[in-house]
């Protein structure tokens, strides 16, 4: 490795050659404050609040974009680095809302935080707010343009990592606003609701339709019996919201922190991703014996299953009938739960804690209403569920560990595992080699298609066929993998295609930041949760046993497609005037 010699702060460094002054202090222990840089995008140098002194420069110079150079010499503390950088900030802050106490990034706001280590108590220009129009034509994500920054971050999660290309910069000098393809509401446009420009952005420009007070309302009207589910993944980051850290595991507590939140019941997601396996197993088995529709695309990402009605309404056809997870326990909760306690399918209100934006536009979908009713009637990301955690003054690390109650709160490590890129493959994989073969799989892990490589490939022999696989997550990855199957590049038998980075840990509802490591650490944690499971096969679970003795029947059976499978339609890119 090339070495450069550099001088920063007056410590002398040696640096790998091609380094940015921003990394290269970090090495030193400095931390130059950024607000358009993030780790795992492209230098964007727009905010200029990462200026230093580099002597033999005239100017200030942008550390996040600035190489290091053999000699160097920097300053990123002295008089004219902290009056420039209070500049900037104070000039964002005359043109942004000073109403940070309700904004929903209060307290989590980059440029709030930005400010308070600045020093920055009073702003010398005068305010001038944009007025522009709140955008929420949507169920899932609202924009508010007037708190936008002009960092850029959002569109760069919308193009060149999701590759759908909703958000752009436009206009020139005081005008100048990130906004959707010709300034057209969301609703009109072929966004697929991820939610990676909310995790994305520094401040609340975007954030989620917000269902904290219509479950509050629930909670609290004695006619209806409200249950909760939660997804597998917000085990593993709802503690980041609670301070305890990226990647703790706080399924016990979370448990008790929805009941002392006043939930008549708490269920797990889990047990419906156990119940999606038995039904997309069998769907898998079923295509690949009897000639059905290849390569089949797994259904339980709800900004996948748009993207796709918008962009390859073409591979309809190949994707599984079966119901997200979500909606499936909808589903069962206002017909078999209902029946078994002597309630009306109208009485029940489900709520859903979710890592996903997108959730709460699958809730709504119209057809999504198989139970007589709406299936899910409220959906909540996990920062909603944060926010009433500390709204109802719990201190959830002093909670005691709590179990799920039964029976839809019974679930394996093969459900737990839906959290992470490659997880849904696998779990699917684990029950259909056994019920092809009729034998115990050799090796329960199938690590080819763990990771965050963006499309993973695997082949597994199940009774003497080579079923092939494919697994990509984030939307940009999914396009290149589809875009081989239909020019006949590449050819499989089953393919899983997550909307977010890393699959659902990684989702547009889950706490921020999130980082690539983040990510990571998160992945770790949900197959720890599958380790530590005694049971690790989804058609294993007793309570999914009892389900289809008492109510479904069998997998793929009439009641099941009824009120488990689903249809998709194909969406026009752009609604016409």
């Amino acid at each position: 490795m090339d070495l450069v010699n550099v001088t920063i702060d007056g410590q002398k460094l040696s640096v790998p050659k091609g380094f940015t002054i921003l990394e290269a202090a970090r090495l030193a222990g400095i931390d130059i404050p950024t607000l358009c840089h993030h780790p795992d995008q492209e230098v964007k140098a727009v905010c200029r609040v990462c200026v230093v002194e580099v002597e033999g420069s005239r100017t200030l110079q942008a550390a996040c974009a600035y190489p290091v150079a053999e000699g160097m010499v920097v300053r990123t503390n002295t008089p004219l680095v902290r009056q420039t950088r209070r500049m900037v900030v104070e000039l964002m802050l005359a043109r942004h809302p000073a109403d940070c106490p309700s904004c929903t990034r209060n307290l989590h706001c980059e440029l709030q935080t930005l400010a308070e280590r600045l020093g920055i108590r009073e702003v010398r220009f005068g305010r001038e707010e944009k007025g522009l129009p709140l955008d929420d034509s949507n169920p899932a994500i609202v924009r508010d343009p007037n708190r936008c920054i002009l960092c850029r971050r959002c569109v760069e999660a919308c193009h060149k990592v999701q590759g759908v290309g909703i958000l752009y910069p436009v206009h020139r000098g005081a005008d100048a606003i990130v906004a959707p393809a010709f300034e057209k509401p969301l609703a009109e446009l072929p966004c697929v609701y991820c939610g990676q420009c909310i995790n994305a952005c520094p401040v609340g420009a975007i954030y989620e339709v917000d269902h904290t007070e219509r479950v509050w309302k629930a909670i609290h009207d004695p006619s209806k019996h409200v249950l909760v589910q939660t997804a597998p993944a917000t085990r593993v980051s709802l503690g980041e919201e609670m301070g305890l850290g990226v990647g703790a595991i706080v399924t016990g507590k979370m448990v008790a922190a929805l009941r002392r939140l006043g939930f008549d019941r708490v269920f797990d997601t889990n047990f419906t991703a156990d119940l999606t396996i038995m039904e997309e197993g069998h769907e898998l088995i079923h295509r690949l014996t009897h000639g059905g529709v290849l390569p089949m695309l797994t259904s339980c990402s709800p900004g996948w299953i748009k993207f796709l009605e918008h962009y390859y309404p073409e591979f309809i056809p190949n994707v599984s009938t079966c119901k997200s997870p979500q909606q499936m326990f909808g589903a069962v909760a206002k017909t078999y739960y209902a029946e078994k306690m002597g309630w009306k399918p109208e009485d029940v209100y489900v709520v859903s804690i979710m890592p996903c934006t997108a959730k709460k536009f699958e809730a709504q979908r119209p057809e999504m209403d198989d139970s007589g009713v709406q299936d899910v009637d409220a959906v909540l990301t996990v920062r909603e569920l944060g926010r009433m955690i500390r709204e109802a003054g719990l201190d959830v690390t002093a909670l005691p560990e709590e179990d799920y109650d039964d029976p839809l709160g019974r679930s394996t490590g093969a459900a737990a595992i839906f959290g992470a890129t490659g997880g849904v493959m696998e779990a699917a994989l684990r029950t259909a080699y056994e019920v092809v073969t009729g034998k115990p799989l050799p090796k329960l892990d199938f690590e080819e298609v763990r990771g965050l490589q963006g499309i993973k490939e695997a082949t597994v022999a199940m009774d003497g066929t080579q079923v092939k696989v494919a697994v990509a997550h984030s939307l940009g990855h999914a396009r290149r993998l589809l875009e081989a199957v239909k020019s006949g590049q590449a050819q499989y038998h089953f393919i899983e295609i997550m909307c977010c980075p890393g699959g659902c840990i990684g989702g547009g509802g889950q706490p921020v930041p999130t980082t690539n490591e983040a990510r990571q650490r998160r992945i770790d944690a949900i197959y720890q949760v599958d380790r530590n499971l005694p049971l690790r096969k989804s058609h294993e679970n007793p309570a999914i046993q009892e389900l289809y003795r008492e109510f479904l029947g069998q997998p793929l059976g009439e009641k099941s497609h009824h009120l488990l499978h689903t249809h998709y339609t194909a969406r026009p890119r752009y609604r016409k005037a």
